[in-house]
């Protein structure tokens, strides 16, 4: 089949290349415009994008794939099919009947399950043991469409959103494949999605990594893990942010107020609503990524030391 991708981040590289290899011809691509990178803002294409320029396929690039002059682009490219992976962008009519299949989606979680823009990370926080990769037809409701195929991965202890994503990305690409094949030889059988069990996985924002320390351990622990990398797991420190990375629970430890810091031969601890936690790597403010121990030697932490406790107040966990 005549092939248009939809992607933008790198988790949707990897499903370029598969469609690449397989029999079908990737006919464009379409993905976000150029956005601002680093420090100096500097305009920066795609990772699909130049994944797309480095195969010598022509690039759409668009956050309005409904506007005139790429619905006249992707007519001209005469696709079968769309396949999207994380293009982070609305679909909807006339873009969703233009393919003569439709547009399939490369989800990363068991639909219905985790319907939206963030679905590795709220499966991560929930403390979800196992999730996966579905494929479905998009239609005008978010995440609601038939599912033509999942795939299923464990969720490890110790990831992070970004190595649970990467995982999915690699073990999904063959899912889209597959799919497509099915859809070429007639052998597709769509599955609408049952009503039971929908969850939502809204886009998180930078106020969601924010870590109130009257939490259960488990709780802090699994906030920061489905925060990192992005949008990032923080804490402050008389109203100073400090930026954190995933903890370990120090469940032999003394006792520790909500917030307390503690230096101990355990690692640098800080109290929490049950058991204290070991912190990993911090950024504390205008620094860069540092071991805790290090940190805790520079700040030469004393009995009274603990990062601020802000109870339920706006920005904090719920």
């Amino acid at each position: 089949m005549r092939v248009v991708f939809a992607g933008t981040p790198a988790v949707a590289v990897p499903s370029l290349h598969a469609l690449l290899a397989s029999d079908h011809e990737v006919v464009g691509v379409l993905t976000r415009p150029p956005a601002p990178v680093g420090r100096k803002r500097v305009l920066t294409p795609s990772p699909v994008h130049r994944a797309a320029e480095d195969a010598g396929l022509p690039v759409l690039t668009s956050d309005r794939p409904h506007a005139d002059d790429i619905l006249t682009a992707l007519h001209a490219l005469e696709p079968d099919v769309c396949a999207v992976v994380a293009y982070g962008a609305l679909l909807r009519e006339p873009a969703l009947s233009l393919p003569t299949h439709g547009w399939i989606n490369l989800h990363f979680s068991l639909l219905p399950a985790w319907r939206g823009a963030a679905p590795v990370q709220h499966a991560i926080i929930a403390g979800d043991e196992i999730t996966g990769a579905s494929t479905f037809q998009i239609e005008a409701g978010l995440d609601t469409g038939p599912v033509l195929g999942t795939m299923t991965e464990t969720v490890r202890p110790t990831d992070t959103s970004g190595t649970l994503l990467d995982r999915l990305a690699a073990a999904g690409a063959p899912l889209l494949v597959s799919s497509l094949d099915a859809i070429a030889d007639g052998s597709a059988r769509p599955q609408p999605q049952p009503d039971d069990g929908v969850s939502l996985a809204p886009r998180l924002a930078a106020s969601d990594g924010h870590i109130d320390w009257q939490h259960p351990a488990v709780a802090i622990d699994r906030r920061i893990r489905g925060c990192t990398p992005a949008p990032g797991a923080w804490t402050t420190r008389d109203g100073s942010r400090v930026k954190l990375g995933p903890v370990g629970i120090a469940t032999d430890a003394t006792t520790l107020a909500p917030g307390q810091l503690a230096v101990t031969n355990d690692g640098v601890l800080v109290g929490t609503g049950t058991h204290p936690v070991r912190l990993g790597e911090i950024a504390p403010p205008g620094k860069s990524w540092m071991a805790a121990a290090d940190w805790a030697r520079g700040a030469r932490l004393d009995a009274a030391a603990a990062f601020d406790v802000t109870g339920d107040s706006e920005g904090t966990i719920r």
